[in-house]
């Protein structure tokens, strides 16, 4: 169990780090100053497409972090701790496959919060399940082309990861990085 655990986030680490950066870029002072929100602050039936949150050098930072994750893992690989842990042979992927799970992540997080402004709810307002799940589905569905991990490891990040967003939420929030605790 602990494995297949450790196994999981492991090898979720350039999604996790895809979902993380785009809102700590978009709090750095100077770089707040030439973001741009995704949607062009355009409408689709009177409504945001995205709103705010949703910005041009944020979402660029999700899916360029992927890839340098994956190539410290690369790294890592060459110690037998990180191969015991390793669902994949790192040397034997390319940097498309990082890519595809950090576009999955930024692409699933754009779909929830598309789908958030049709429903009415704010940008930054708690959707829950969705806030925790929608990078995963996102970045599961577009690597899927290149690796699908096993049933377990699904299962093991679609529990585990919406605990671990709580969580980093939650320490976040306590070192006044986030506004909400969610």
């Amino acid at each position: 169990m602990i494995q297949t655990i450790l196994q999981a986030i492991y090898f979720f680490l350039p999604a996790y780090f895809a979902n993380m950066a785009p809102p700590i870029v978009f709090n750095i002072p100077f770089i707040k100053k030439i973001n741009y929100p995704l949607d062009f602050k355009r409408n689709l039936f009177k409504k945001r497409i995205f709103g705010d949150h949703k910005t041009i050098l944020g979402s660029l930072s999700g899916i360029l972090i992927s890839p340098l994750i994956f190539l410290i893992q690369k790294y890592l690989f060459n110690f037998d701790f990180f191969q015991s842990i390793s669902l994949i042979n790192y040397n034997e992927f390319n940097l498309v496959f990082p890519f595809l799970l950090g576009l999955g992540a930024i692409s699933g997080d754009l779909i929830k919060s598309f789908i958030k402004r049709r429903l009415n709810i704010k940008p930054g307002a708690s959707f829950p399940v969705f806030d925790q799940l929608d990078f995963v589905i996102g970045a599961l569905t577009l690597s899927y082309f290149i690796y699908l991990p096993s049933i377990s490891i699904i299962l093991t990040l679609i529990i585990l990861t919406p605990i671990l967003c709580i969580l980093i939420n939650f320490i976040a929030f306590k070192l006044k990085l986030k506004k909400v605790w969610y």
